[in-house]
């Protein structure tokens, strides 16, 4: 198996002296090849050796495996106060919006209590003044009749309402309606009312007394003024004078019995 001039191979050791046989000689230069289990079994570990390495890499597994786990946990941990933040965050904004939105609730619904309370006061209060307002009136209608008692304070009162009409019809003849037992006091007032418009107005008109309609017997009193052959008709009998009296007078009335209104700019 050997030969001549062979070069060994790397790694080959030569033989022990001993180890030549005298029967067969071997050529000195012929070399053996090292056994390779004996050569890893000068390098091999003893056990005590073995444990420590496994220690070692158990150790150091745990370490990672800790360190890791570290990591994880405060990683958690982070996403966890973040994700709770942001819970908070959203429940605060949310009990935020529903106070805000109470709050406004209450507010509005305060006002309407209060407007409501401060309308149904004014009511009662400008219901109270209109009461006390047409008992006012109401006491005057009593007292118009009384109007006509004084036989020469009510002539001039009718010479007034008579002159009244003759200017708003401007006509040269009218007719008064009164009441019968008044004829006589009224023909003195309209004699008067047409010297009195003769004198401003510079016409003669012709005043006469209607049999036909006259006003009725519980009338408090005064005259219509008929014009424009029957078609026009001023009426100023005492009760026409209360009712436009409630409408022109009642501001001033008002003014006088209860003040100056606050709330109105503008008067008549």
């Amino acid at each position: 198996m050997t030969a001549a001039g062979l070069r060994p191979p790397v790694g080959a050791v030569p033989p022990p002296p001993d180890a030549y046989d005298p029967i067969y000689p071997v050529n000195p230069s012929i070399v053996v090849l090292a056994d390779p289990i004996a050569i890893m079994s000068q390098h091999a570990l003893s056990d005590q050796q073995v444990d420590n390495e496994l220690r070692k890499m158990t150790a150091f597994i745990k370490q990672e495996a800790m360190e890791k786990a570290r990591e994880i946990e405060i990683k958690a941990n982070e996403e966890f106060e973040i994700e709770k933040s942001k819970l908070v965050r959203q429940e605060t904004d949310s009990i935020d919006s529903q106070y805000d939105k109470k709050f406004k609730q209450a507010t509005m619904s305060q006002q309407i209590t209060r407007s409501t309370v401060a309308n149904k006061t004014r009511l009662k209060v400008l219901g109270a003044r209109q009461e006390l307002l047409d008992d006012i009136f109401e006491e005057a209608e009593k007292q118009l009749a009384d109007g006509a008692k004084d036989k020469a304070k009510y002539q001039k009162i009718l010479v007034g309402l008579v002159l009244e009409g003759l200017y708003a019809l401007n006509e040269k003849q009218v007719a008064l309606r009164a009441r019968k037992k008044d004829q006589d006091v009224v023909k003195k007032a309209a004699d008067e009312a047409a010297k009195t418009y003769k004198k401003e107005v510079g016409v003669d008109v012709d005043v006469k007394i209607s049999d036909e309609s006259p006003l009725p017997e519980n009338s408090a009193g005064g005259v219509v003024i008929v014009g424009g052959g029957g078609k026009i008709d001023i009426n100023n009998t005492f009760e026409a004078r209360l009712e436009l009296l409630k409408t022109s007078a009642a501001p001033a009335v008002r003014q006088s019995l209860f003040g100056k209104n606050p709330n109105r700019k503008f008067y008549d």
